[in-house]
C-alpha cells in the first residue's frame, strides 16, 4: 500500500518540530457515524435501458479512528464500514457495502480554547461488495441450502472475506475536522464531540470494475460525519507512560469448523483445511495503570468448494475492553483485559464464471450466502515492549496478545450451531506507535 510511504515523511516533519521545543501532544480515540452520497452510474444506466428506476443512492457510515497530534501536525488511522440503501427488484434485494481503511495526515488551522479545526488528507485502501439476493432467505435445513444454494449473485472486489491481505485499491479523502472538548471532574482525559466533512473518491477510473460494470462511484461522494472521542492531552497527565496508541496485529484463532466441514463433506463439497487467521487494529489507552481499548479484527478462511465453486467462512469481531497493567519495568509491560463486543459469522458459496451484465441481472441465481451475529466476550493477557524513538517523541510498541473468546449466542446456520467455531483461544502479534 503506497500510502505507507508517507509515514517517514510525516515523522521527519514532526521530529524537526520536536527539536525546536514548545510542543504539545494529544492522542485521541473516537467513533463516527454519518452519511454520504453515491450514485452507481453505469448500473443505473443499464436499469434505465430496461425501463427500471434507479437504485437508491447514498450510504451510511460507521467508523472508529485514532489521531495523534504533535503541536499542529496530525497523524491518524481510520476504519469505516459503509452500507448502501436497499433497493428492491421482483423478489430480490439489491444491496452494497464497502470497507475502507485510511491513514490521515493533516494540519490544525485553528485552536481556540477547547475548539479545533483541522484540514487533512487521507490515503488508503478498500473493499466492495455488491449483491442481489432473494428477499426471503430463511434457512431451516443447512444441508438443503448446500444442495440448492443459489439465491442471487454476489460480486466482490478486493475480497476481505478471503482475508484482510486482499484489501487493496487506492482511495483518497480530503476534508475538514472540527471538534470541541469538555473537561470532566475527576477525569484527566477530556471528552469531546467532533465532526468531519469533505469528499472521498477513487482517483483511478475503472479501478472497481466487476462483470463489465464500473462501481467506482460506490467509493466516491461528499460526506458528513459526527461522533465522540476521548483525548489524552499532555498538559493533564501526571503518569509518565499514559497515552493512547494505535496497534496493528496478525494472529491465529485455534479453532476449526469441524461441524461445518462434516456438513460440507456429506453434501459433496470440500471442507475448509486451514486454520483461520486474523488481522486487525487495536487502539489502546492507559493512564495510572488502568487500560482501555477498542479491537476490531477480521477472521478469514477460504478455499475451493467444488470444481466450479469456491467458498469463504468469515467473521468480524469488535470489542470494547477494560483492564489493568500488572507489571511495568523500564520498557516491559504486562496487562490483563476483559472485553465485551459483537461478532458475526458469514458463509458464502460462490459459483465461478458468472456472466457479465446485463445477462447476470436477468438470470441472477448463482451464489448463496448465510450470516449470523450476536454478542461475544473475551479475556486477554497482553505483553508489550515499548522502544522510545526520535528523542522519546514516540514509542514503537511490539506486543503479544493471548486470550479466549466465548460466544453469548448460538450463531446458527439453520440447524447447524456455529458457536463452537466462535469459541476458543487466540494468539496475536502486534506492532504500533504510542506517544
Amino acid at each position: 500500500m503506497r500510502w505507507i510511504l508517507y509515514i517517514p515523511l510525516w515523522l521527519g516533519i514532526a521530529f524537526n518540530l520536536h527539536a525546536q521545543g514548545d510542543v504539545s501532544e494529544r492522542s485521541t480515540i473516537y467513533v463516527l457515524a454519518g452519511t454520504s452520497g453515491a450514485n452507481i452510474r453505469e448500473f443505473n444506466e443499464m436499469l434505465a435501458d430496461k425501463g427500471i428506476s434507479n437504485l437508491r443512492g447514498g450510504y451510511t457510515t460507521l467508523g472508529v479512528g485514532y489521531q495523534y497530534r504533535l503541536s499542529d501536525f496530525i497523524l491518524g488511522f481510520e476504519l469505516y464500514q459503509n452500507t448502501g440503501a436497499n433497493s428492491y427488484y421482483r423478489d430480490y434485494v439489491i444491496d452494497n457495502r464497502s470497507t475502507r481503511f485510511y491513514m490521515n495526515v493533516g494540519y490544525a488551522l485553528t485552536q481556540e480554547s477547547n475548539f479545533h479545526l483541522i484540514h487533512y488528507m487521507s490515503l488508503g485502501a478498500g473493499y466492495v461488495n455488491f449483491e442481489m439476493l432473494k428477499d426471503q432467505r430463511n434457512v431451516e435445513d443447512f444441508s438443503a441450502f448446500l444442495q440448492q444454494p443459489a439465491q442471487g449473485f454476489i460480486l466482490r472486489e478486493r475480497n476481505i472475506q478471503k482475508g484482510t491481505q486482499n484489501f487493496g485499491g487506492f482511495l483518497t479523502e480530503i476534508g475538514f475536522q472540527f471538534g470541541y472538548d469538555f473537561s470532566l471532574p475527576g477525569l484527566e482525559e477530556t471528552v469531546g464531540i467532533l465532526g468531519k466533512f469533505g469528499y472521498s473518491f477513487s482517483p483511478f477510473e475503472g479501478a472497481w470494475e466487476m462483470n463489465n460494470v464500473t462501481f467506482d462511484n460506490l467509493q466516491s461522494g461528499a460526506f458528513f460525519r459526527l461522533g465522540a472521542g476521548l483525548s489524552m492531552p499532555d498538559k493533564n497527565l501526571f503518569f509518565p507512560d499514559a497515552g493512547i496508541g494505535a496497534h496493528f496485529f496478525y494472529g491465529y484463532n485455534f479453532t476449526k469448523p469441524d461441524m461445518l466441514n462434516d456438513y460440507l463433506a456429506n453434501n459433496g463439497l470440500m471442507p475448509f483445511k486451514d486454520q483461520p487467521n486474523n488481522f486487525g487494529m487495536k487502539i489502546i489507552g492507559g493512564n495510572r495503570r488502568w487500560l482501555y481499548s477498542f479491537d476490531v479484527f477480521n477472521i478469514a478462511n477460504s478455499g475451493r468448494a467444488s470444481e466450479n465453486q469456491d467458498h469463504t467462512l468469515n467473521s468480524v469481531r469488535l470489542y470494547g475492553n477494560y483492564g489493568y497493567q500488572l507489571y511495568k519495568m523500564r520498557n516491559l509491560e504486562l496487562g490483563v483485559l476483559a472485553g465485551l463486543g459483537y461478532g458475526n459469522v458469514r458463509y458464502t458459496l460462490s459459483k465461478d464464471n458468472k456472466p457479465d451484465f446485463p445477462a447476470l441481472f436477468e438470470e441472477p441465481d448463482y451464489d448463496g450466502y448465510l450470516k449470523s451475529s450476536g454478542l461475544m466476550a473475551k479475556t486477554e493477557v497482553m505483553v508489550a515492549y515499548a522502544i522510545p524513538v526520535f528523542k522519546k517523541m514516540f514509542r514503537v510498541v511490539s506486543s503479544a496478545h493471548a486470550g479466549y473468546e466465548q460466544p453469548l449466542n448460538k450463531y446458527k446456520f439453520g440447524d447447524l450451531n456455529m458457536s463452537s467455531y466462535m469459541a476458543g483461544p487466540y494468539f496475536q502479534i502486534g506492532l504500533g506507535i504510542r506517544p
